[in-house]
């Protein structure tokens, strides 16, 4: 249905604004009476199967939608009723801002694959945990954190201690993004020691709470062996949770789409970055021993590329590009291939 009439009709128009009319529109359609009622049972599938701890959280499924779809947390209670098991929101910042220059998202259809250099737009890490106060569904949330375009790499971590402080209470676990290329200079937080620093800072402030959040690290897919060699270590020695693997691509690679549309900057998303993402995921599991939990995302169109993440080495997959291409019933045709397994 969604392939056949919706995503045709989405894709006559601006990416962003398709975005901000099908969010509109899901508003609309869960405040009719016993439509959220109906679309569960459509979308929704559960099974016992399908359950994983990761992290000291329990997940009801192993399938997640990636940041960047819900960057506010405005459709916490919409989307977990698409059956996701979990739900990460942000990029947030401490203060709002609004972007890079439109456009700034691009369909690449030939290639089923996504620019953007949205730029961490986002209402603000206030508003957005304001609205996590107020949900009534109790998915798991992951808050996906970074630093304002304005304040300089020496000052990033007190944007993240910002974020991590407002959403403490309001999330499940915490993601530092560190790895998006539309950030002037974010990258280069990546390298060893200002990644430690950052990490270090992060998890002391965690250590020192009664209860505390799992943190994960994202990382960029076009980081080399030697660089995911000092991930794992950094990862090791500050005792954070987890990674996610990976984030958007600066590669251009094997592109079918046309010269205009290539060009555009920003970071790739979508099926051109399934083998490079599955690859990084593989070495990071096989070099570090499985001495961390892993979530793979990256160009998951299908049941068939989420098994292929999990069998590398991830404990739990997120979707986004796929989810847009695939439409909601991306979810359930993996939790029921999955649950088969």
């Amino acid at each position: 249905m969604y392939k056949l009439f919706l995503q045709p009709l989405l894709f006559r128009f601006d990416a962003e604004k398709a975005h901000y009319f099908t969010f509109d529109l899901v508003k609309f359609f869960f405040k009719i009476p016993f439509f959220p009622t109906i679309f569960k049972a459509i979308y929704q599938y559960e099974n016992p199967a399908l359950e994983k701890t990761v992290f000291g959280l329990k997940f009801k499924n192993p399938v997640g939608l990636a940041a960047g779809l819900d960057k506010n947390a405005v459709l916490v209670d919409e989307l977990s009723a698409m059956g996701f098991g979990f739900v990460e929101i942000g990029t947030l910042t401490p203060k709002p801002q609004p972007g890079n220059d439109k456009p700034r998202l691009f369909r690449l259809k030939a290639d089923e694959a996504l620019i953007n250099r949205m730029g961490f737009n986002n209402d603000g890490v206030k508003e957005a945990a304001a609205r996590l106060k107020k949900r009534n569904s109790n998915v798991l949330i992951g808050g996906n954190i970074g630093k304002n375009k304005v304040t300089p790499n020496e000052e990033a971590v007190n944007d993240y201690m910002i974020c991590f402080n407002e959403l403490f209470d309001v999330v499940d676990y915490f993601v530092v993004n560190v790895s998006s290329p539309n950030t002037p200079n974010l990258r280069a937080l990546q390298e060893k020691e200002p990644l430690k620093d950052l990490l270090q800072t992060l998890q002391k402030d965690n250590e020192s709470r009664p209860k505390q959040k799992p943190i994960l690290l994202k990382i960029a897919p076009d980081l080399t062996e030697s660089q995911l060699d000092d991930i794992i270590e950094i990862v090791q020695e500050t005792k954070i949770a987890g990674v996610i693997a990976t984030n958007t691509t600066i590669s251009r690679e094997g592109l079918q789409s046309s010269e205009e549309l290539v060009k555009e900057m920003g970071g790739l998303s979508g099926k051109p970055v399934t083998k490079r993402s599955t690859e990084v995921i593989r070495y990071l599991a096989q070099k570090s021993g499985k001495a961390f939990p892993i979530i793979g995302v990256g160009g998951i169109h299908s049941p068939e590329d989420a098994e292929e993440k999990l069998n590398a080495g991830a404990d739990l997959v997120q979707v986004y590009t796929g989810f847009i291409y695939e439409g909601p019933g991306l979810v359930s045709r993996i939790n029921r291939y999955l649950a088969k397994k």
